[in-house]
C-alpha cells in the first residue's frame, strides 16, 4: 500500500487553467483548495473536480500555507500553483515513491515554464528543481517579497517528469505581475535598508538583463528569451527605483 497524499492548491481568480491542475492531482486521496475569495468562476471549479474548498481572506503566502498545512491529515502533501499540473511522468513517479516509503523529507521536481510562445529550456527558467512533494511536518515555508519558498526539514530526493508551469497568458498580464513584484520587492528591500536610485537601478537592471540572456544562454531561447531578459531588466530596474519614492507623485 502507498502511503496517504493530499493535492493542495492556494488559489484567487485561478479560474484559467484550476481544472487541469486539478485533475493533474486526481490520483491524491485528498485535494484541498484554500481559497482568497475568488470573485470568478474558481470555487465552482473546485468543486466540481471534487476539491474540499476552503475559503479564507489571504493573509499573505506563509499564513495562508500554515493554515492550509494544519487542515491536511495524510502522510504527504503535493503542491501546485493555479496554473500549474503534472505530467503524467511526473504523476507516476510520484505514485512509484509513495508506494517505496522512502524515508525522506520530500522530493524536488523540476519545473518548465510556458512563455510567449515555447516551454523555456534556458534564461534560469529549466530546469527550476522546487520542493513540491513533502511529508506533512517536514517543510517549512518562507517569504521574499511576493514568492514564497519551500525548506525541506531532513534529507530529499528527486522526481523525473515536470511540473508544467503557465505563469502568464499574456505580454500585458506579464507587466501587471511586474509591477506588482517590483512594488513587494522594493519594500522587501526598503525593510533591509537597502539603497535605490537611478543609477543602482540601471546597474542592477543590466546585470539582470546580462544574467538572463548571456550568461543563462536565454537567446537560445529565441524571441521569448529576448522578452523574458527585457522584462528582467524592467522589474529590477522599478524595484530599485521604487526604494526610495516618496509617496504620490505631485498635486499636493
Amino acid at each position: 500500500m502507498r502511503e496517504t497524499v493530499t493535492g493542495l492548491v492556494l488559489t484567487y481568480n485561478g479560474e484559467r487553467l484550476l481544472e487541469k491542475c486539478l485533475k493533474s492531482l486526481d490520483f491524491c486521496d485528498e485535494i484541498l483548495v484554500v481559497d482568497s475569495q475568488s470573485t470568478d468562476r474558481t470555487r465552482e471549479i473546485a468543486e466540481k473536480c471534487g476539491a474540499r474548498v476552503v475559503v479564507r481572506p489571504w493573509p499573505g503566502p506563509v499564513d495562508q500555507f500554515h493554515f492550509a498545512l494544519k487542515e491536511i491529515g495524510t502522510t504527504w502533501v503535493v503542491s501546485l500553483d493555479q496554473d500549474e499540473l503534472l505530467t503524467g511522468e511526473l504523476r507516476a513517479a510520484i505514485e512509484d515513491r509513495l508506494k517505496a516509503g522512502e524515508p525522506v523529507a520530500g522530493y524536488y521536481v523540476p519545473r518548465s515554464s510556458f512563455y510567449f510562445n515555447r516551454f523555456m529550456k534556458h534564461s534560469g527558467w529549466y530546469p527550476d528543481y522546487l520542493l513540491r512533494v513533502f511529508r506533512s511536518g517536514k517543510m517549512e515555508v518562507t517569504a521574499s517579497g511576493a514568492h514564497y519558498h519551500f525548506h525541506p526539514l531532513g534529507e530529499t530526493g528527486k522526481l523525473s517528469g515536470d511540473i508544467l508551469h503557465y505563469p502568464y497568458e499574456s505580454f500585458r498580464q506579464h507587466m501587471d505581475k511586474i509591477n506588482y513584484y517590483a512594488e513587494e520587492g522594493a519594500a522587501a528591500l526598503r525593510e533591509k535598508g537597502r539603497k535605490g536610485g537611478p543609477a543602482r537601478a540601471l546597474l542592477h537592471a543590466a546585470m539582470r538583463f546580462i544574467k538572463l540572456y548571456l550568461l543563462k544562454l536565454g537567446f537560445l531561447d529565441g524571441t521569448a528569451g529576448l522578452c523574458n531578459a527585457l522584462a528582467g531588466f524592467y522589474y529590477t530596474f522599478q524595484k530599485y527605483i521604487r526604494v526610495e519614492e516618496q509617496g504620490k507623485w505631485g498635486g499636493e
